[in-house]
């Protein structure tokens, strides 16, 4: 195909190259923009653009073809210079190198609480990012890669399995406290109480509305029996669900 270079042009190939400079010695980074503009492709409307480096002619380098960081937080430019520690064989050098990462890793996050503790915590994270692979003279033993294959006990939760699990364990085991009391004033405020709350839980899973009759009879039936409350008589507090906040601050006037 023919080639034409300018601003007319409908075939051919436009080359933009961009060149920076810093101070005295000036850092090129030669970037080519090839554009092909193609007579079919043009009619649809589409192009393909293709960017090559003039400095190795090969494609650009992205950071999913690089290596996994350890630690991800710190950065690539991190553990490029503990990569570059690892290579140095003069074993003051290599920690006064390691010192120099740790004071760079402190700046990136200043130190909180203990300082002490805290360096003693950059320097376990230099050795995890070395994979134990580095050797230097520090105040306190760093960290071994079998610390870090420990692994706390497990939890044992409750498995226990109840009905009307919307109300949760706690609730219902009051429930049965307060159907075991005897008769009189403090039984009957632990029962509002109770049955208010238990009006909220339902409230928060059926914001249209809850009927007082449900809420007596799910309490009849967790008391096993024990606490009769009648819909005519006893009336509960009435509940509205409060709107969810815009993150909006409203204008003084």
């Amino acid at each position: 195909p023919f080639r034409l270079i300018g601003f007319f042009g409908l075939i051919g190939h436009l080359r933009l190259v961009v060149s920076f400079g810093i101070g005295r010695k000036s850092l090129t980074r030669g970037i080519v923009r090839q554009v092909r503009f193609v007579w079919p492709i043009l009619l649809f409307g589409n192009f393909e653009v293709t960017l090559v480096s003039e400095s190795n002619n090969d494609m650009l380098t992205y950071t999913t073809h690089l290596k996994k960081l350890i630690l991800p937080e710190y950065g690539r430019n991190i553990q490029r210079m503990v990569d570059h520690c690892l290579t140095i064989e003069d074993r003051a050098e290599r920690t006064r190198c390691a010192a120099t990462i740790v004071k760079t890793m402190e700046q990136l996050f200043p130190v909180q609480g203990n300082a002490d503790a805290y360096r003693r915590k950059l320097w376990d994270h230099l050795a995890i990012m070395s994979d134990f692979a580095l050797d230097v003279d520090v105040p306190f033993e760093l960290v071994g890669r079998g610390s870090l294959d420990d692994r706390p006990e497990p939890l044992n939760y409750d498995q226990a399995v109840f009905e009307h699990r919307h109300y949760g364990l706690l609730l219902q085991r009051t429930i049965l406290r307060a159907a075991e009391m005897e008769e009189g004033e403090e039984r009957d405020e632990l029962v509002m109480l109770l049955a208010n709350h238990m009006k909220k839980i339902m409230l928060a899973i059926n914001p249209e509305g809850v009927d007082d009759a449900k809420i007596f009879k799910d309490l009849r039936i967790l008391s096993r029996g024990a606490i009769n409350l009648d819909p005519e008589t006893v009336k509960l507090l009435e509940f509205k669900v409060a709107p969810a906040p815009t993150g909006k601050k409203k204008k003084k006037k």
